[in-house]
């Protein structure tokens, strides 16, 4: 005799007609993005939306409404993409509305998409370094732009500084055509991007014009000691151990310093070990300095990003292990050689 499968159904109510247009989105793409994810079976009739099926499977269906339903409430614009992580933790009990809630404030209106990117706001707000490690689309620049700028607002720095070092799929600057303003503008487009999106036009073009913000490649850090000042970074796994010790030791008084990279996405020459990967061995023990690791979790583009990065990850790993079984190791290479580009 087969055993008998327990059902259930489930009802949650909504408050207003706005309420459910902002829950299931224009032409229902959230509704469908819900239906599409759960095992259970979603249904809608006014101001009442059944859930039934197998007694786990209401439970997460009904927890990843419910977390929908609390970020419509809380103002917040639910995408279709937003239902697809809430629908992950709902897997582990979790919910990202709660997970994601009561992070800093930021410019136009900003907030975390995923509980990395609230932890990662967090430790920034409590160091005076922060690291961000992890893969593309996680919001690791972004966000440390909007912090920033979050911060000259309220007056706690006097300025902004942002930085890359030139280092690009090996391209060298010298074989670009035009001045130095021009050859080093493709380094920083990204840095230019993010704050125009945080910042009126001609607010940005007056704090560029002023010095309150700037933005240059790494090399024009040397020498200076940076006071009051939000400095950020970015793309860290270009830079040389020189270059990550140089960049670290121009903090001065007042001021924050966020540093970003990938350590996937080196372009060093295969001899050069980056300066992230030896920051990380380094100096994650030392007080006032934090580090945080997003994941493919908090990849906040088109699904397939987060899956891309997954299988290379998973790539990458093997390649590690050859590695390793040719060097008659019992183990994977030690976190020292990681940041070598596969062979």
């Amino acid at each position: 005799m087969s055993e008998s499968v327990t059902t259930l159904t489930r009802t949650v109510t909504l408050q207003t007609p706005d309420e459910a247009l902002r829950l299931f989105g224009a032409g229902d793409t959230n509704l469908r993005r819900m239906r599409e994810l759960s095992a259970a079976r979603i249904s809608s009739r006014g101001d009442t939306i059944s859930v039934q099926g197998e007694t786990k499977e209401v439970e997460m269906a009904v927890l990843m409404i419910q977390d929908a339903l609390a970020m419509v409430r809380s103002g917040s614009e639910v995408t279709p993409d937003a239902i697809t992580r809430m629908n992950r933790l709902s897997s582990e009990g979790r919910s990202l509305s709660a997970e994601t809630g009561g992070s800093p404030t930021l410019p136009r209106g900003l907030k975390p998409k995923t509980p990395g990117q609230k932890l990662y706001l967090e430790r920034i707000e409590k160091s005076d370094i922060t690291f961000g490690v992890g893969p593309a689309g996680t919001g690791k620049t972004y966000l440390a732009v909007a912090m920033a700028v979050n911060a000259l607002k309220a007056k706690r720095v006097k300025r902004i500084i942002l930085t890359r070092p030139a280092v690009e799929a090996g391209e060298k600057l010298g074989f670009l055509p035009g001045d130095l303003q021009a050859k080093i503008d493709p380094y920083l487009r990204p840095l230019y991007d993010a704050l125009y999106d945080m910042l009126d036009q001609e607010k940005f073009e007056a704090y560029l014009t002023s010095g309150v913000i700037e933005v240059a490649p790494l090399a024009f850090m040397r020498g200076r000691t940076l006071n009051d000042a939000f400095v950020i970074l970015d793309e860290a796994q270009n830079t040389t151990g020189e270059q990550m010790k140089m960049f670290l030791t121009r903090m001065g008084f007042s001021s924050k310093v966020v540093v970003t990279g990938d350590i996937t996405q080196i372009d060093l020459p295969r001899h050069i070990t980056s300066g992230l990967a030896v920051a990380k061995r380094v100096l994650s023990s030392i007080e006032g300095i934090a580090f945080h690791e997003f994941t493919e979790v908090d990849v906040v583009r088109h699904p397939l990003v987060g899956r891309i990065i997954k299988a290379y990850e998973v790539l990458e790993a093997q390649e590690q292990d050859k590695r390793a079984a040719r060097r008659g190791e019992l183990t994977s290479v030690p976190e020292s050689d990681s940041d070598t580009r596969p062979s």
